[in-house]
């Protein structure tokens, strides 16, 4: 079974313009990424697939694997599913362009579902702890079934809790250990024939609402398997996110 990771590098981000190439100690944002990636086991190749000039001629430094896509795209999964088009692999895996720590140990967790599930497409999620980070539009929520299937995606908090909903948003700061609310990491994995088939579905409604591509799938009826994690990345969406990235950096230093 052969195994790919694809890094969408978009320039023109709409939060934070510019922050796949932002200096991370040296390197780039989505040059430490590429590197994370090239650590996985079982892959057998990692490309990066960018729309931008800038970015392509950046990432010749460190690697041959760039694949140029068009600009039209309005999500990283329908960039990767034109960039797939002539690669020879059975499962894709989507590492966002702004995830400098990513665990390569995830990633692997994530291939390794592949082989003991049917699911068409994977992803991952992890326990939220804090009332900042629950109110955070920003951090991206998600509900699962009994199987740990996607339910909904929202930027909104999500499950209500009805009957203590003002003490728990006012009045805490840890969210108690007894409530679930999961926070939506942004790696995928795919079969590649249904990466295609999905990448030609129209966007649908909740989508363009929420801004979240993922909930196309949801919306025509398929399934996304969720992956718990304790391991928390730090996402690069906002100049908060970046700061905090330098201090990570330094204390890794």
């Amino acid at each position: 079974m052969k195994n790919i990771i694809i890094i969408p590098a978009r320039l023109n981000s709409s939060r934070l313009p510019g922050k796949v190439l932002l200096d991370l100690n040296g390197k780039t944002v989505v040059q430490r990424v590429y590197e994370q990636c090239i650590k996985v086991k079982n892959i057998n190749d990692v490309y990066i697939a960018t729309d931008s000039e800038k970015v392509f001629n950046s990432c010749k430094s460190f690697t041959n694997n760039i694949i140029l896509t068009k600009s039209v795209h309005e999500s990283g999964t329908d960039r990767i599913a034109e960039a797939i088009q002539n690669i020879d692999c059975d499962n894709v895996i989507n590492v966002q362009g702004d995830e400098p720590f990513i665990d390569h140990s995830l990633i692997e967790e994530l291939i390794s579902t592949f082989e003991i599930s049917e699911t068409n497409m994977i992803s991952v999620m992890h326990k939220i702890k804090t009332i900042k980070e629950l109110k955070n539009h920003n951090v991206v929520k998600v509900i699962v079934n009994n199987k740990n299937e996607a339910i909904y995606f929202s930027r909104s908090i999500i499950p209500h809790h009805r009957d203590e909903w003002n003490t728990l948003i006012n009045k805490h700061t840890n969210i108690p250990k007894e409530l679930n609310f999961y926070r939506h990491i942004g790696i995928y994995g795919y079969k590649k024939d249904f990466l295609i088939k999905y990448s030609n579905m129209e966007q649908t409604y909740l989508e363009r609402l929420e801004k979240l591509e993922q909930l196309r799938v949801i919306e025509n009826g398929y399934k996304i398997k969720m992956i718990i994690t304790k391991n928390i990345s730090i996402g690069i969406d906002t100049i908060e996110d970046y700061e905090n990235a330098k201090l990570k950096i330094k204390g890794m230093k």
